[in-house]
This record gives structure tokens, C-alpha cells and sequence, in this order.
């Protein structure tokens, strides 16, 4: 079978979860209480009080789950794991393209109103959207506008036009699809060249992906109706493909048209939810907000090189990662007051974040995601990270197979045919569901945590004096929910922090990546390494 993936488990369970550093007797009570399962004692009583679009589950359908045994994911796939998003915690999903496309990730788009045969059909993708949302799981699809498939018959017309017409000039009268994508006589960069006539067509990603012309009022006119067509199929909401290269090197000709795609998609759907990809630096993306959209990817603190992944490996102190979440506030609020963070850690295009650690046990891996989990706005965490999934390289590699099991199995995906051999560092789902120090299972806890206090995921964030090199602390409050305080220890060595005077009495919530207990008494708080702890007054 091509893309057949080699998995290895490298640590046992017990080198895994083993405690970072050496416990103090004192730390720890006596009795029931002293249970290795502080997490699901401490946290057993916190309800869902969850907003929608608070926490988002990204899947690359092609790699998650195969109904039809064809080892291709499927919409139907997708449909037989609601169980398994939804006890997780999460309350929207992001499907990445499922349009009719000649590509495996389906960014080049063949036919805007088709689901990829490899996907099912649009009655399976109804089912889907009926089924999670009786369960309160909202969803969100990617609108590829930058570019379409050379194979879309807007291009093959057009290009068959250019070809019949010779040297003559183009007249949209007889071929109006010539005015769909931004074609020239003379070479530019980030163009390619048209077989069998003198002109160019601008392509920025790839030849096979020919750019749109976002000036043509036809091709709004085609938008509007692809966005009414998703919207009429229940999508609550978009995610919006390489928004900066609308317009190449033009900030605000991109952000023009996003104010244009959001008015049109709300005059069909008053709480149409968008989130847009611009992958540069902050300053930049935080511009995007000024457009109208919800919610910009905060791309500063995602990826090896982040700030989450930075101050777990030491460059940047949590202090640094506190004043960060902090900073940005301001900074996007100077240009929409309605705008909606999108945090995130890894996505399709990344390298997996348990690649990001050397010798890490599962600590760092764990820590992270709840660094991203705990940020305010609407967050995303890429399907398989609650795993702690491997995969870098090649971009097939960054979309293998959901790991269900170690080995082959009913569902589980070939993968992306041109995918190397992956060696897992941690265990498959089929083992970490029943460890309560799993990363499943500390992910599980995490969600909950977000889920049960809407400070933290709707509250301004605001560096508290106690924070320190070593470990975050910092308040969150919403104005209208009861106020939190997450204390972070992002090193190898326990910590107490004095927080007599914070005004905060209540241990409410912990994470622990080991055995390790948290403690807070007479206004101290000890944190094992890399532990977590939400209290509340």
C-alpha cells in the first residue's frame, strides 16, 4: 500500500510519565487526597460553560479517519468520530477543503459546489453537519479565493480562448472568463507561462494553482454565491486561505477585499464566523482586523521557532510569553474592537510539536498545548497533537495518518502517497485513552479547563507582579464571568509562589504531566515541574 507508515513507540509508558524532578515529602498530603489523580479529582466538578467558536478542532480530511476502507479519510470517517471530538471538549471543527480537487490537500480547487468524490458526497457532508451540530459542534470550512485548480473550467476556457484567439486581444464579451484570473503578455514575477500562446497568468503558490482576479465584480458575483452555497449547507463559518497574497505585496488591497467578503457572507448569514491565514509577522496580520473578519491566526506564537516553543526551550522566559499575550491586545484592539484571537500551536503546514523537544518525556509536549489551550479568543489545535503525533519535512509528512493505532487497523488512512516512514515517539490512541497521564488525556483536561471558566477563554490578560522567569501568572477577566488566575511552571524544577495577597483563595483547576501534586495552602502555591494551577476567589 503507497504512504504505508512504519510506527514505533520510543519510550515505554513507564519512562514516559515517570516524575521530572524529586518530590518533597511535605508537599504531598497524606490520605485520599495524596492520589496520583489530583486532575480528575480537582477537576471532576467543572462544568461546560463554553461559548461558541471557543475551541476548534483542525482536521486534514484526508488523514483522519477511512469509512470505506479505500485508505482515504472521508466525510463519513469524520462523522463516526464525533464521539471522540466531542468528549474532548471541542466546539467547532475546521475541515480543511473538501471541494472537488485533483490534489490529495484539495487547496486547488476543481469545482466550488462539489465534494471531492475522495470525500463522499454532499449528502454525506449534510449528515456531518447535522450531527455535529445536535451536539453543539459548530463548523467551519476553508474558502480557498486566492487561486483555483488550472482544471477549473474557468481557467480551461479561459485558456483555451487565449489559444484559439492567437495574437488578437482578448475580448471578456466573447470569453469572459479572461477576466476571472490576472493574465499578461509579459512576464512577471510569481507568473507562469501558458502553453501554446505568449501570455503569462499570474501564479504565486504554483503553476497548477492559477491566481483569481479579485477586481473582476464576476468573480465577487461567483464568491458571493459559492459563500451562499456552504452557508445554505449549514457551514457556520470560514477559514480564509493565504489572505496576504490576494493582493501580493498590498496590505490594503488585501484587507479591501476581506470588508468586501465579510459584508457579502453576513448578508446571508448575520454570525458568519471568518478566520484568515496571513502568515508574516504580527505587525502585519494585526492589520487584518481593521477588514471587519472575527479572528486572524496569532501565527507569533506557533511553530518550532513560537514563543510558546521558545520559552520551553529557553530563549524566551515565561515572563516574555506572559507580556506577549498581554501586548497583543492593545495592538489589535488599536484596529477592530470586536476582533477575536485565533491562537494556535501547529497546523498542516508545520512541523509536529513533539518533534520540537529533544528528550522530552511528554512534560514539554504537554505544557505547550495548554500554553496554547489556556490563550484567549477561539483556539485551534490540529488533530493528532493531543497524541503528541511526529511528523516534519515534506508537507506530506505534517499530515499522516490520525494515529489510532500503532499498527494497521479499520479507519486508520494510508496517508499522503508521498510520505516518509514516521517513527511515533508516543503512544497510539488505543493505548493513551486509559492512562490518566496520557497526552490524550491531559489535552481532555485542558478543554475542560477553557471550557468550564469563559474568563479564559473571552478575558483580558494581565501580568500578574508574581510572575517570574520561570513561571506565568497572570489574570484573565472578562468583565462579566468570575475572574481567573493561571499559574504556569514552565521549568524542570518545582516552584512556590506566594500569592497572599492576590486576593485569590481557591485552587480550581490543575494540570499535572506526572504524578506530581499541586499544592496551595496559607496563601502558597507549589507547582511540580511544567504544572499548571487555575484559581479562583
Amino acid at each position: 500500500m503507497s504512504g504505508k507508515i512504519r510506527y514505533s513507540v520510543i519510550l515505554s509508558a513507564a519512562l514516559l510519565f515517570a516524575a521530572c524532578t524529586d518530590k518533597k515529602e511535605a508537599e504531598v498530603p497524606e490520605g485520599p487526597s495524596a492520589s496520583l489523580s489530583q486532575m480528575s479529582e480537582v477537576n471532576a466538578a467543572l462544568e461546560n460553560n463554553a461559548d461558541k467558536f471557543t475551541s476548534t478542532y483542525e482536521i486534514f480530511v484526508y488523514s483522519f479517519f477511512d469509512s470505506d476502507q479505500d485508505g482515504i479519510g472521508d466525510l463519513n470517517g469524520i462523522t463516526s468520530k464525533l464521539d471522540y471530538i466531542r468528549d474532548l471538549g471541542f466546539n467547532a471543527v475546521w475541515l480543511t477543503p473538501v471541494c472537488d480537487s485533483p490534489t490529495y490537500h484539495k487547496y486547488d480547487v476543481r469545482d466550488y459546489m462539489k465534494i471531492d468524490p475522495q470525500f463522499g458526497t454532499m449528502e454525506d457532508f449534510d449528515a456531518l453537519v447535522s450531527a455535529f451540530h445536535e451536539n453543539g459542534i459548530s463548523i467551519i470550512t476553508d474558502l480557498v479565493l486566492n487561486h483555483t485548480s488550472v482544471e477549473h473550467p474557468w481557467f480551461t476556457q479561459a485558456a483555451d480562448y487565449l489559444r484559439s484567439i492567437g495574437d488578437a486581444e482578448p475580448d471578456i464579451n466573447e470569453c469572459p472568463y479572461v477576466d476571472y484570473f490576472n493574465f499578461s503578455r509579459e512576464f512577471q514575477t510569481g507568473y507562469a507561462s501558458l502553453q501554446g500562446t505568449g501570455w503569462y497568468y499570474e501564479a504565486r503558490f504554483w503553476e497548477g494553482m492559477p491566481d483569481l482576479n479579485l477586481d473582476s465584480e464576476a468573480v465577487k458575483d461567483e464568491i458571493g454565491k459559492i459563500m451562499d452555497f456552504w452557508i445554505g449547507h449549514g457551514v457556520d463559518g470560514f477559514r480564509l486561505d493565504a489572505v496576504t497574497s490576494y493582493y501580493t505585496g498590498n496590505d490594503d488591497g488585501s484587507i479591501a477585499f476581506l470588508q468586501w467578503l465579510a459584508e457579502r457572507g453576513r448578508q446571508t448569514k448575520e454570525d458568519l464566523y471568518f478566520v484568515a491565514e496571513a502568515w508574516t509577522d504580527r505587525s502585519t496580520y494585526a492589520k487584518y482586523y481593521a477588514s471587519g473578519i472575527n479572528s486572524m491566526f496569532d501565527f507569533a506564537f506557533a511553530d518550532s521557532g513560537g514563543i510558546i516553543a521558545s520559552a520551553l526551550k529557553g530563549s524566551y522566559s515565561a515572563k516574555d510569553y506572559v507580556t506577549a499575550m498581554s501586548s497583543e491586545q492593545e495592538l489589535y484592539a488599536s484596529y477592530s474592537q470586536y476582533y477575536r484571537n485565533a491562537p494556535f500551536y501547529t497546523n498542516h503546514d508545520m512541523g509536529r510539536s513533539a518533534g520540537y523537544y529533544a528528550g522530552d518525556d511528554g512534560s514539554k509536549t504537554k505544557l505547550a498545548g495548554a500554553m496554547n489551550i489556556l490563550m484567549s479568543g477561539n483556539v485551534y489545535v490540529y488533530y493528532g497533537e493531543e497524541l503528541g503525533m511526529k511528523g516534519a519535512g515534506k508537507d506530506e509528512n505534517k499530515r499522516a495518518p490520525m494515529y489510532w493505532t500503532a499498527g494497521e487497523s479499520e479507519g486508520k488512512c494510508a496517508g499522503p502517497e508521498n510520505m516518509d516512514d514516521i517513527e511515533m515517539k508516543f503512544p497510539a490512541y488505543d493505548e493513551q485513552k486509559d492512562d490518566p497521564y496520557s497526552i490524550l488525556n491531559y489535552y481532555h483536561e485542558a478543554v475542560k479547563i477553557r471550557d468550564a471558566f469563559p474568563s479564559v477563554a473571552n478575558g483580558k490578560v494581565t501580568a500578574s507582579e508574581y510572575c517570574t522567569d520561570t513561571a506565568a501568572v497572570f489574570e484573565k477577566d472578562d468583565g462579566e464571568h468570575e475572574p481567573v488566575l493561571i499559574a504556569m511552571n514552565i521549568s524542570a524544577e518545582p516552584c512556590e509562589i506566594d500569592l497572599g495577597s492576590s486576593g485569590y483563595t481557591k485552587l480550581s483547576a490543575v494540570l499535572t504531566v506526572s504524578g506530581e501534586y499541586i499544592t496551595f495552602a496559607d496563601g502558597k502555591l507549589v507547582l511540580p515541574a511544567y504544572g499548571t494551577a487555575v484559581l479562583t476567589k
